[in-house]
Protein backbone atom coordinates (compact mmCIF):
# COMPACT_ATOMS: atom_id res chain seq x y z
CA UNK A 1 0.00 0.00 0.00
CA UNK A 2 0.95 3.61 -0.49
CA UNK A 3 0.77 6.67 1.88
CA UNK A 4 0.26 10.32 0.52
CA UNK A 5 0.49 12.42 3.41
CA UNK A 6 -2.33 11.76 5.65
CA UNK A 7 -4.02 9.45 3.31
CA UNK A 8 -3.41 6.07 2.74
CA UNK A 9 -4.29 4.38 -0.53
CA UNK A 10 -5.40 0.83 -0.51
CA UNK A 11 -3.09 0.02 -3.39
CA UNK A 12 0.19 1.48 -4.95
CA UNK A 13 -1.22 2.46 -8.20
CA UNK A 14 -3.07 5.34 -9.73
CA UNK A 15 -4.35 6.51 -12.52
CA UNK A 16 -2.39 9.41 -14.25
CA UNK A 17 -4.60 12.81 -15.21
CA UNK A 18 -4.19 12.54 -18.61
CA UNK A 19 -5.19 15.62 -20.65
CA UNK A 20 -8.69 14.72 -22.72
CA UNK A 21 -8.95 11.74 -21.53
CA UNK A 22 -9.24 11.14 -17.70
CA UNK A 23 -13.49 12.34 -17.57
CA UNK A 24 -15.40 10.96 -14.59
CA UNK A 25 -16.70 8.14 -16.53
CA UNK A 26 -13.42 6.70 -17.17
CA UNK A 27 -12.22 6.85 -13.61
CA UNK A 28 -15.39 4.66 -12.61
CA UNK A 29 -14.85 1.75 -15.35
CA UNK A 30 -10.98 2.06 -13.90
CA UNK A 31 -12.58 1.63 -10.05
CA UNK A 32 -15.24 -0.72 -11.17
CA UNK A 33 -12.52 -3.03 -12.46
CA UNK A 34 -9.96 -2.89 -9.22
CA UNK A 35 -6.53 -1.88 -8.45
CA UNK A 36 -7.04 1.85 -8.64
CA UNK A 37 -5.24 3.69 -5.20
CA UNK A 38 -5.94 6.62 -6.27
CA UNK A 39 -7.71 8.25 -9.41
CA UNK A 40 -6.76 11.86 -10.64
CA UNK A 41 -8.84 14.20 -12.78
CA UNK A 42 -7.74 16.01 -15.91
CA UNK A 43 -5.66 18.90 -16.18
CA UNK A 44 -6.94 21.73 -14.71
CA UNK A 45 -7.50 24.93 -15.39
CA UNK A 46 -7.24 27.21 -11.55
CA UNK A 47 -8.57 30.61 -13.81
CA UNK A 48 -11.34 28.40 -15.54
CA UNK A 49 -12.39 26.66 -12.47
CA UNK A 50 -12.74 30.07 -10.44
CA UNK A 51 -14.64 31.68 -13.39
CA UNK A 52 -16.69 28.71 -13.32
CA UNK A 53 -16.15 27.84 -17.04
CA UNK A 54 -18.36 24.77 -18.67
CA UNK A 55 -15.56 23.21 -19.86
CA UNK A 56 -13.40 22.84 -16.31
CA UNK A 57 -16.57 22.38 -14.24
CA UNK A 58 -16.78 19.05 -16.58
CA UNK A 59 -13.34 18.00 -16.13
CA UNK A 60 -13.24 18.47 -12.22
CA UNK A 61 -16.77 16.79 -11.92
CA UNK A 62 -16.54 13.74 -9.59
CA UNK A 63 -18.71 11.74 -7.00
CA UNK A 64 -18.90 10.15 -4.19
CA UNK A 65 -17.85 6.39 -5.91
CA UNK A 66 -14.71 8.73 -7.19
CA UNK A 67 -12.68 8.18 -4.08
CA UNK A 68 -10.08 9.13 -3.00
CA UNK A 69 -9.85 11.58 -6.19
CA UNK A 70 -6.37 13.76 -7.15
CA UNK A 71 -7.17 17.25 -8.46
CA UNK A 72 -4.22 18.42 -10.35
CA UNK A 73 -3.66 21.94 -11.36
CA UNK A 74 -1.75 24.00 -13.70
CA UNK A 75 -0.56 27.83 -13.94
CA UNK A 76 2.17 29.58 -13.11
CA UNK A 77 0.50 31.92 -10.59
CA UNK A 78 0.83 31.50 -6.93
CA UNK A 79 -1.99 33.05 -5.58
CA UNK A 80 -4.59 32.11 -8.47
CA UNK A 81 -2.61 28.02 -7.69
CA UNK A 82 -3.50 28.68 -4.30
CA UNK A 83 -7.36 29.92 -5.11
CA UNK A 84 -7.51 27.09 -7.21
CA UNK A 85 -6.41 24.49 -4.28
CA UNK A 86 -9.22 25.73 -2.40
CA UNK A 87 -11.75 25.66 -4.77
CA UNK A 88 -10.47 21.90 -5.34
CA UNK A 89 -11.06 21.42 -1.55
CA UNK A 90 -14.52 22.79 -1.88
CA UNK A 91 -15.29 20.58 -4.45
CA UNK A 92 -14.00 17.21 -3.34
CA UNK A 93 -10.42 16.58 -3.59
CA UNK A 94 -9.01 14.31 -1.80
CA UNK A 95 -4.97 14.82 -3.27
CA UNK A 96 -4.43 18.48 -5.03
CA UNK A 97 -1.75 18.17 -7.28
CA UNK A 98 0.44 20.47 -9.11
CA UNK A 99 1.02 19.79 -12.90
CA UNK A 100 5.52 20.76 -13.18
CA UNK A 101 5.63 18.00 -16.08
CA UNK A 102 3.13 19.00 -19.20
CA UNK A 103 5.50 19.49 -21.85
CA UNK A 104 2.41 20.81 -24.33
CA UNK A 105 2.95 23.94 -26.00
CA UNK A 106 -0.09 25.57 -24.80
CA UNK A 107 0.84 24.72 -21.12
CA UNK A 108 4.60 25.59 -21.17
CA UNK A 109 4.57 28.90 -22.91
CA UNK A 110 1.96 30.22 -20.57
CA UNK A 111 4.97 29.23 -17.79
CA UNK A 112 3.04 25.93 -16.42
CA UNK A 113 3.71 22.54 -16.72
CA UNK A 114 7.08 21.55 -17.03
CA UNK A 115 8.16 24.73 -17.95
CA UNK A 116 8.31 25.33 -14.35
CA UNK A 117 11.39 22.99 -14.47
CA UNK A 118 13.68 25.94 -15.67
CA UNK A 119 12.57 27.99 -13.01
CA UNK A 120 12.90 26.33 -10.06
CA UNK A 121 12.36 28.95 -7.29
CA UNK A 122 9.29 29.66 -9.00
CA UNK A 123 7.98 26.28 -8.59
CA UNK A 124 8.87 25.77 -5.24
CA UNK A 125 7.08 28.95 -4.53
CA UNK A 126 3.64 28.25 -6.17
CA UNK A 127 4.02 24.95 -4.05
CA UNK A 128 4.22 26.82 -0.62
CA UNK A 129 1.85 29.47 -1.17
CA UNK A 130 -0.71 26.34 -2.44
CA UNK A 131 0.63 24.21 1.06
CA UNK A 132 -0.39 27.69 2.93
CA UNK A 133 -4.13 27.74 1.49
CA UNK A 134 -4.46 24.24 2.18
CA UNK A 135 -3.50 24.72 5.76
CA UNK A 136 -6.95 27.19 6.25
CA UNK A 137 -9.01 24.80 4.62
CA UNK A 138 -9.27 21.55 6.80
CA UNK A 139 -11.96 19.27 6.44
CA UNK A 140 -13.75 18.09 9.44
CA UNK A 141 -13.68 14.15 10.66
CA UNK A 142 -16.88 13.45 8.33
CA UNK A 143 -16.23 14.57 5.25
CA UNK A 144 -12.53 13.45 5.46
CA UNK A 145 -13.24 10.15 5.95
CA UNK A 146 -16.15 10.44 2.97
CA UNK A 147 -13.32 11.48 0.72
CA UNK A 148 -10.93 8.36 1.85
CA UNK A 149 -13.84 6.33 0.13
CA UNK A 150 -14.61 4.12 3.32
CA UNK A 151 -16.04 0.80 1.68
CA UNK A 152 -19.04 1.56 -0.51
CA UNK A 153 -21.17 4.27 -0.90
CA UNK A 154 -24.19 4.07 0.11
CA UNK A 155 -26.58 2.91 -2.00
CA UNK A 156 -23.63 1.54 -4.13
CA UNK A 157 -24.12 -2.18 -5.00
CA UNK A 158 -21.23 -3.94 -3.46
CA UNK A 159 -19.30 -6.09 -5.89
CA UNK A 160 -21.24 -4.29 -8.94
CA UNK A 161 -23.19 -7.25 -10.06
CA UNK A 162 -23.97 -7.84 -13.55
CA UNK A 163 -27.45 -8.36 -14.46
CA UNK A 164 -28.29 -11.21 -16.10
CA UNK A 165 -27.09 -12.52 -19.46
CA UNK A 166 -29.41 -13.50 -22.44
CA UNK A 167 -28.95 -16.63 -24.28
CA UNK A 168 -26.38 -14.38 -26.87
CA UNK A 169 -24.30 -13.54 -23.88
CA UNK A 170 -25.31 -10.16 -23.92
CA UNK A 171 -25.83 -7.84 -20.59
CA UNK A 172 -29.00 -7.53 -20.36
CA UNK A 173 -29.43 -4.27 -18.42
CA UNK A 174 -26.92 -1.48 -19.93
CA UNK A 175 -25.94 0.15 -16.71
CA UNK A 176 -24.28 -2.64 -14.47
CA UNK A 177 -20.00 -2.85 -14.46
CA UNK A 178 -18.85 -6.11 -16.16
CA UNK A 179 -16.14 -6.71 -12.67
CA UNK A 180 -18.90 -9.40 -11.20
CA UNK A 181 -17.32 -12.00 -13.98
CA UNK A 182 -14.56 -11.66 -12.34
CA UNK A 183 -15.48 -12.40 -8.74
CA UNK A 184 -17.11 -9.72 -7.15
CA UNK A 185 -15.60 -6.99 -4.94
CA UNK A 186 -13.23 -4.62 -6.59
CA UNK A 187 -9.53 -5.28 -5.86
CA UNK A 188 -8.31 -2.48 -3.97
CA UNK A 189 -11.44 -1.03 -3.17
CA UNK A 190 -10.04 2.51 -0.76
CA UNK A 191 -9.96 1.49 3.08
CA UNK A 192 -10.07 5.18 3.95
CA UNK A 193 -7.79 8.19 5.57
CA UNK A 194 -6.07 7.40 8.71
CA UNK A 195 -4.38 9.69 11.16
CA UNK A 196 -5.94 12.84 12.80
CA UNK A 197 -4.87 15.56 10.27
CA UNK A 198 -7.85 16.39 8.60
CA UNK A 199 -6.03 18.81 5.57
CA UNK A 200 -5.87 17.85 2.13
CA UNK A 201 -2.61 17.42 0.87
CA UNK A 202 -0.36 18.54 -1.80
CA UNK A 203 1.80 16.29 -4.31
CA UNK A 204 3.79 17.32 -8.06
CA UNK A 205 4.69 15.76 -10.60
CA UNK A 206 7.18 16.14 -12.59
CA UNK A 207 9.81 15.52 -15.35
CA UNK A 208 13.05 14.67 -15.25
CA UNK A 209 14.23 18.15 -16.47
CA UNK A 210 13.56 19.98 -19.21
CA UNK A 211 17.12 19.03 -22.06
CA UNK A 212 17.55 15.69 -22.86
CA UNK A 213 21.28 16.54 -22.15
CA UNK A 214 21.03 17.53 -19.05
CA UNK A 215 19.53 14.07 -18.01
CA UNK A 216 22.65 12.96 -19.90
CA UNK A 217 25.18 14.80 -18.41
CA UNK A 218 24.01 14.03 -14.95
CA UNK A 219 22.71 17.44 -14.30
CA UNK A 220 18.68 17.03 -14.32
CA UNK A 221 17.01 18.96 -12.42
CA UNK A 222 14.43 16.37 -10.61
CA UNK A 223 15.97 15.36 -7.64
CA UNK A 224 17.36 18.66 -6.17
CA UNK A 225 13.73 20.06 -6.77
CA UNK A 226 11.82 16.75 -5.48
CA UNK A 227 14.04 17.87 -1.90
CA UNK A 228 13.40 21.57 -2.07
CA UNK A 229 9.22 20.34 -2.43
CA UNK A 230 9.60 17.85 0.68
CA UNK A 231 10.84 21.15 2.44
CA UNK A 232 7.78 23.25 1.79
CA UNK A 233 5.40 20.29 3.47
CA UNK A 234 4.92 18.56 -0.56
CA UNK A 235 4.34 14.99 0.74
CA UNK A 236 5.04 12.83 -2.63
CA UNK A 237 6.35 13.63 -5.98
CA UNK A 238 5.70 11.74 -8.97
CA UNK A 239 8.13 11.96 -11.42
CA UNK A 240 7.79 10.71 -15.32
CA UNK A 241 11.21 9.68 -16.76
CA UNK A 242 11.22 11.80 -19.86
CA UNK A 243 12.55 14.90 -20.27
CA UNK A 244 10.46 17.83 -21.58
CA UNK A 245 12.08 17.95 -25.55
CA UNK A 246 11.51 14.11 -25.41
CA UNK A 247 7.46 14.36 -24.78
CA UNK A 248 6.30 10.94 -25.25
CA UNK A 249 8.90 9.55 -27.86
CA UNK A 250 11.44 7.39 -26.64
CA UNK A 251 11.89 4.86 -23.76
CA UNK A 252 11.32 6.17 -20.51
CA UNK A 253 14.08 6.38 -17.86
CA UNK A 254 14.01 4.51 -15.33
CA UNK A 255 17.73 5.63 -14.04
CA UNK A 256 16.25 9.07 -13.70
CA UNK A 257 13.33 8.11 -11.53
CA UNK A 258 16.23 6.13 -9.52
CA UNK A 259 18.05 9.29 -9.38
CA UNK A 260 15.12 11.41 -7.44
CA UNK A 261 14.57 8.43 -5.51
CA UNK A 262 18.04 8.17 -4.11
CA UNK A 263 17.93 12.05 -3.65
CA UNK A 264 14.48 12.36 -1.20
CA UNK A 265 15.82 9.12 0.51
CA UNK A 266 12.78 8.41 1.78
CA UNK A 267 11.86 11.80 3.16
CA UNK A 268 8.68 11.68 1.16
CA UNK A 269 7.27 8.70 -1.25
CA UNK A 270 8.33 9.04 -5.13
CA UNK A 271 6.04 7.56 -7.71
CA UNK A 272 7.43 6.25 -11.11
CA UNK A 273 5.46 7.00 -14.55
CA UNK A 274 5.83 6.48 -17.89
CA UNK A 275 5.42 3.19 -20.24
CA UNK A 276 3.72 0.94 -17.96
CA UNK A 277 1.31 -0.73 -20.16
CA UNK A 278 1.55 -3.98 -18.88
CA UNK A 279 1.91 -5.82 -15.18
CA UNK A 280 5.45 -6.87 -15.78
CA UNK A 281 6.08 -2.82 -16.47
CA UNK A 282 5.27 -1.60 -13.43
CA UNK A 283 7.26 -4.49 -11.60
CA UNK A 284 10.12 -3.33 -13.25
CA UNK A 285 9.83 -0.03 -12.66
CA UNK A 286 9.17 -0.73 -8.64
CA UNK A 287 12.60 -2.93 -9.11
CA UNK A 288 14.92 -1.09 -10.72
CA UNK A 289 13.72 2.56 -9.39
CA UNK A 290 13.07 1.95 -5.86
CA UNK A 291 9.72 4.05 -6.44
CA UNK A 292 7.39 3.60 -3.49
CA UNK A 293 4.33 3.64 -6.19
CA UNK A 294 3.19 3.57 -9.88
CA UNK A 295 1.52 5.82 -12.03
CA UNK A 296 -0.31 4.30 -14.88
CA UNK A 297 -1.10 6.54 -18.06
CA UNK A 298 -1.40 5.72 -21.43
CA UNK A 299 -1.58 1.67 -20.75
CA UNK A 300 -4.65 2.22 -19.17
CA UNK A 301 -6.60 3.76 -21.83
CA UNK A 302 -6.59 0.74 -23.93
CA UNK A 303 -7.37 -1.36 -21.05
CA UNK A 304 -9.17 0.30 -18.15
CA UNK A 305 -8.48 -3.91 -15.99
CA UNK A 306 -5.27 -2.70 -15.70
CA UNK A 307 -4.60 -1.65 -12.73
CA UNK A 308 -6.57 -4.63 -11.20
CA UNK A 309 -3.76 -7.55 -13.78
CA UNK A 310 -1.66 -5.34 -12.32
CA UNK A 311 -2.33 -5.38 -8.59
CA UNK A 312 -3.01 -9.12 -8.75
CA UNK A 313 0.43 -9.60 -10.32
CA UNK A 314 2.85 -7.65 -7.78
CA UNK A 315 0.96 -9.21 -4.84
CA UNK A 316 0.87 -13.13 -6.09
CA UNK A 317 3.79 -12.90 -9.24
CA UNK A 318 0.71 -14.63 -10.98
CA UNK A 319 -0.73 -12.92 -14.27
CA UNK A 320 -4.37 -13.16 -14.64
CA UNK A 321 -6.29 -14.32 -17.91
CA UNK A 322 -6.82 -11.61 -20.34
CA UNK A 323 -10.21 -10.58 -20.35
CA UNK A 324 -12.78 -12.74 -22.77
CA UNK A 325 -13.96 -10.05 -26.21
CA UNK A 326 -17.11 -10.30 -24.24
CA UNK A 327 -16.25 -8.43 -21.29
CA UNK A 328 -13.60 -5.80 -23.20
CA UNK A 329 -16.86 -5.55 -25.42
CA UNK A 330 -19.02 -4.77 -22.15
CA UNK A 331 -16.22 -2.56 -20.44
CA UNK A 332 -16.68 -0.28 -23.84
CA UNK A 333 -20.13 -0.03 -23.17
CA UNK A 334 -20.24 0.38 -19.88
CA UNK A 335 -17.82 3.75 -20.39
CA UNK A 336 -20.05 4.75 -23.58
CA UNK A 337 -23.19 4.84 -20.90
CA UNK A 338 -21.51 6.46 -18.24
CA UNK A 339 -20.78 9.19 -20.89
CA UNK A 340 -24.35 9.76 -21.49
CA UNK A 341 -25.17 9.29 -18.00
CA UNK A 342 -22.26 11.94 -16.56
CA UNK A 343 -22.69 14.33 -19.66
CA UNK A 344 -24.94 13.73 -22.77
CA UNK A 345 -25.26 11.76 -26.02
CA UNK A 346 -22.80 14.20 -27.99
CA UNK A 347 -20.13 14.36 -25.82
CA UNK A 348 -20.21 10.39 -25.67
CA UNK A 349 -20.65 10.05 -29.65
CA UNK A 350 -17.52 12.17 -29.75
CA UNK A 351 -15.34 10.78 -27.26
CA UNK A 352 -15.71 7.00 -28.42
CA UNK A 353 -14.69 7.91 -31.89
CA UNK A 354 -11.53 8.96 -30.82
CA UNK A 355 -11.66 6.54 -27.86
CA UNK A 356 -12.20 3.81 -30.62
CA UNK A 357 -8.78 3.37 -31.50
CA UNK A 358 -7.24 2.45 -27.90
CA UNK A 359 -10.00 0.04 -26.97
CA UNK A 360 -9.28 -1.90 -30.17
CA UNK A 361 -5.91 -2.33 -29.63
CA UNK A 362 -7.00 -5.35 -26.84
CA UNK A 363 -9.54 -6.39 -29.18
CA UNK A 364 -7.72 -8.02 -32.34
CA UNK A 365 -7.36 -12.06 -32.50
CA UNK A 366 -4.30 -13.10 -33.90
CA UNK A 367 -4.50 -14.90 -37.20
CA UNK A 368 -2.99 -18.55 -37.54
CA UNK A 369 -0.21 -17.08 -39.51
CA UNK A 370 1.02 -15.00 -36.42
CA UNK A 371 -0.70 -11.55 -38.42
CA UNK A 372 -2.99 -9.47 -36.50
CA UNK A 373 -6.71 -9.67 -37.99
CA UNK A 374 -7.67 -5.80 -38.93
CA UNK A 375 -10.41 -5.14 -37.20
CA UNK A 376 -10.86 -1.55 -39.19
CA UNK A 377 -14.34 -2.09 -40.01
CA UNK A 378 -15.74 -1.80 -36.24
CA UNK A 379 -13.65 1.41 -36.04
CA UNK A 380 -15.03 2.82 -38.50
CA UNK A 381 -18.23 2.14 -37.81
CA UNK A 382 -18.17 3.15 -34.42
CA UNK A 383 -16.60 6.71 -36.05
CA UNK A 384 -19.47 7.15 -38.27
CA UNK A 385 -21.93 5.96 -35.73
CA UNK A 386 -24.00 9.12 -35.79
CA UNK A 387 -26.64 7.63 -32.72
CA UNK A 388 -26.12 5.91 -29.59
CA UNK A 389 -27.99 3.23 -31.21
CA UNK A 390 -25.26 2.99 -34.10
CA UNK A 391 -23.01 2.07 -31.40
CA UNK A 392 -24.69 -0.23 -30.01
CA UNK A 393 -25.00 -2.09 -33.08
CA UNK A 394 -21.82 -2.07 -33.99
CA UNK A 395 -20.56 -3.11 -30.91
CA UNK A 396 -22.64 -6.25 -31.11
CA UNK A 397 -21.99 -6.82 -34.90
CA UNK A 398 -18.53 -7.19 -33.68
CA UNK A 399 -19.07 -9.28 -30.64
CA UNK A 400 -20.69 -11.93 -32.66
CA UNK A 401 -17.49 -12.22 -35.51
CA UNK A 402 -18.55 -9.18 -37.60
CA UNK A 403 -16.84 -6.21 -38.47
CA UNK A 404 -13.71 -7.71 -39.36
CA UNK A 405 -11.53 -8.65 -42.83
CA UNK A 406 -7.90 -8.77 -43.97
CA UNK A 407 -4.82 -7.95 -41.62
CA UNK A 408 -3.67 -5.10 -40.02
CA UNK A 409 -1.38 -2.96 -40.89
CA UNK A 410 1.38 -1.96 -38.88
CA UNK A 411 0.36 1.90 -38.43
CA UNK A 412 -3.14 0.95 -38.98
CA UNK A 413 -3.74 1.42 -35.17
CA UNK A 414 -2.72 5.61 -33.91
CA UNK A 415 -1.70 6.68 -30.77
CA UNK A 416 -1.96 10.06 -29.22
CA UNK A 417 1.02 12.00 -27.71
Amino acid sequence: MLRIGPVQLATNLLLAPIAGYCDLAFRTVCREWGGVGLACTDLLSPQGLLRGTATSLDLAKTNDFDKPVGMQLYGSDPEIMAQGARWAVEHGATVVDINMGCPVDKVTKKDGGSALLTNLEKAVAIAARVVKELEKCPLDAEEWARRGGLGYPIGYPVGYPLAPRGANGALAASGDSPLAERGGTPIGTPTGIQGSSHVVPLTCKMRLCWHTADFESGAACSPHLARMLADVGVVAVTVHGRTTEMKFSGNVHLSGIARVVESVNGRIPVIGNGDVKEPQDAERMLRETGCDGVMIGRGALAAPWLFRQTHHYLQTGELLPDLTLDEKIATVKRYFDLMREHRDDRYAMWQISRRISWFAKKMQARLPDGRMESIKPFREAVRMSKQPEHLYAALESFRTGGLRGGVEEASALEDVA
